[in-house]
């Protein structure tokens, strides 16, 4: 059994750390989802083995993704990120969500083109849902197709990709 630890961003709390240790004295795994933006409570965790599942969010390509986001996120945070999970030897996922009219089939090749080499990288269909943004609140889910091409794109990049929201 294990506990998912997600967010907002949950690496942004400083008690992280040790509410994982209580967790794991439990004898729990601990799952992180993450967006990444904090590469050095990334490290930290990783190192002490406080993580046995990481799932982070590329929420776009890096030229992209203040545009995306709409945040003043440092995109080198985000890279350094992803090379910390790749190389961090335990098991990890990325994930994008596609959101139609935002994120399409270039930005999924740039992307993985960024974690060429990863092992599981997940595309999520948006769906309706309450946002922050109210020009979101109307947007369809992708169709299926499309999205299973990006997919197909994205294959000869990573060792698995996969289609959640279908």
């Amino acid at each position: 059994m294990g506990v998912a630890i997600t967010g907002g961003e949950p690496t942004m709390q400083p008690d992280l750390p040790d509410f994982i240790r209580r967790v794991k004295s439990m004898g729990y795994l601990v799952k992180l989802d993450t967006n990444g933006s904090n590469p050095d409570v990334i490290e930290k965790l990783i190192h002490e083995r406080l993580v046995d599942y990481i799932a982070m969010d590329v929420k776009a390509p890096l030229k992209r993704y203040q545009e995306v986001t709409k945040s003043d996120i440092e995109t080198n945070k985000i890279k350094q990120s992803i090379s910390l999970i790749m190389r961090s030897g335990i098991d990890y996922e990325f994930r994008t969500t596609v959101v139609p009219g935002l994120v399409g089939k270039d930005d999924v090749v740039a992307i993985v083109k960024l974690i060429k080499g990863a092992k599981r990288y997940y595309l999520q269909r948006y769906f309706k849902a309450e946002t922050l943004d109210d020009a979101y609140s109307n947007l369809k889910p992708p169709k299926r197709k499309d999205v299973q091409e990006m997919c197909e794109a994205a294959k000869p990049y990573v060792k698995e990709c996969g289609i959640r929201g279908i």
